[in-house]
């Protein structure tokens, strides 16, 4: 078993790029396996790990197709909906509340000025 080189913070060679890097360059991993990590160092805590990729290896994004734009059209319209009151909060509702902020906090009243 071998282990993935590790490079520190902007110090990967050219050639190697983030899912992120390749999402910008329109292009995608493709199913090519992790060739390195990127370590960005936090002061007092674990250091943030990115996956490095081939770019000469990846592939062009796949296009939106017009039943993909629609289903994720409708799955982002199902997260604005609060679902104990059923109205549109006009935001995505956070996982964390489950609601929207009215609902969340009922007591709390909003002060006309």
């Amino acid at each position: 078993m071998s282990t993935l080189p590790v490079y520190r913070w902007r110090l990967a060679p050219a050639g190697l790029a983030t899912f992120r890097q390749l999402r910008a360059l329109g292009l995608r991993p493709g199913g090519q396996p992790v060739v390195a990590q990127l370590e960005r160092p936090r002061r007092q805590r674990s250091p943030l790990v990115a996956y490095l990729y081939r770019v000469d290896l990846a592939r062009p994004v796949r296009p939106m197709t017009p039943a993909k734009r629609a289903a994720l059209a409708k799955a982002n319209a199902a997260r604005r909906v609060c679902p104990e009151c059923k109205r549109d909060a006009g935001y995505r509702i956070p996982a964390s509340l489950g609601t929207c902020t009215p609902c969340a906090y009922p007591d709390t009243t909003a002060v006309a000025v």
